[in-house]
């Protein structure tokens, strides 16, 4: 079972030791070094870790000589230059070395992942809650043109010019595949939703970091088709586990085309079936879609969509960061 670590902390010298493993020093051999690009890397965690801003995290790292020290920092970094460093450090290229170096860490020696699991989740790309975006309905009372005073509403009709719901129809998608054994995300793919998850495999297993290997994939039926096996199966070697129920229902004693589809509907035919080959396991990944939310908040502070998906990549790599599968990650992150 995996553990989020809720110390600061540790968190810092997670990050720093994520940090030293993939990033140089300095960015530029003409850079003021001032501040290491490890040490950047760390506070950029800390303002994740807190669900704070770039002038918050200024804020906290002045009021908090000790985060200072943890971090080794004998000055405050401007929020400008935390905003630099975060374009830099979280384009496609460096989050994805990020990323593999913080899972390096989690799964220490294992190289191995038996089960994993892959699935996408949106976020919210403004501070509202989720009841107010439901509720929300301009005219529960409306004034006469006549009198002048509020009448009753009319409800949903055209002829209601007040009436309005909100309806939000793109949102910022993360897609990731984890490890089912450790909470511990494997690769992520950003993007606009809604949007198929079916074209997102390949994305995916593309990303995946260098001497990684899969036993078993396990992914719901958004991702069902015959050429998703076949990419798994043939060119990486892995075990596809998809239930076949995507698209129109075969009609009555006709069979599903496709040789793995076939395959799959005799493995999912019955519950014992499904628990035996693994994908009862599958919820994993909603756990980490829930731990995401939970610990970092649900909702993005970027606004252009390229910052977007470098937010949701941090968010992935702090995520990592924060998973203690024992007090031996922080011993050797230390």
């Amino acid at each position: 079972m995996s553990l989020t670590s809720k110390s600061p902390r540790r968190v810092i010298a997670v990050a720093l030791a994520v940090g030293r493993a993939t990033l140089k020093d300095y960015a530029h051999p003409n850079s003021p070094k001032v501040f290491t690009q490890p040490q950047l890397f760390a506070c950029l965690s800390l303002m994740v870790f807190f669900n704070t801003d770039y002038r918050g995290t200024e804020t906290l790292l002045d009021d908090l000589p000790a985060l200072r020290d943890w971090i080794g920092l004998s000055r405050v970094p401007d929020h400008s230059t935390l905003h630099k460093a975060a374009a830099r450090l979280f384009g496609s290229g460096c989050s994805q070395k990020l990323l593999g170096a913080s899972l390096k860490l989690i799964l220490h020696r294992r190289r191995f992942v038996k089960l994993a699991a892959g699935d996408s989740t949106g976020l919210e790309n403004r501070h509202c809650s989720a009841y107010f975006i439901k509720r929300k309905a301009r005219g529960q009372t409306q004034t006469s043109p006549t009198s002048g005073t509020p009448s009753e509403n009319r409800g949903k009709s055209k002829g209601n010019p007040l009436y309005q719901t909100a309806v939000y129809t793109r949102y910022p998608k993360l897609s990731l595949l984890i490890d089912c054994a450790s909470h511990a995300i494997l690769t992520v793919l950003t993007s606009r939703g809604p949007r198929p998850d079916i074209q997102e495999l390949a994305p995916l297993l593309a990303e995946l970091p260098r001497g990684i290997r899969l036993g078993k994939l396990a992914l719901d039926a958004g991702f069902d088709s015959e050429s998703n096996h076949e990419l798994c199966r043939a060119e990486h070697g892995i075990a596809s586990l998809i239930p076949p129920t995507h698209g129109r229902p075969a009609k009555p004693g006709r069979r599903l085309t496709g040789q793995w589809r076939q395959t799959m509907t005799h493995r999912f035919k019955t519950q014992a079936r499904r628990k035996q080959s693994g994908y009862t396991q599958r919820w994993q990944i909603e756990t980490v879609n829930s731990m995401i939310k939970r610990n970092l908040g649900p909702e993005l502070m970027s606004r252009s969509y390229q910052a977007q998906n470098r937010e949701m990549r941090w968010m992935a790599i702090v995520h990592n960061i924060m998973i203690l599968l024992c007090t031996g990650v922080f011993d050797r992150a230390g």
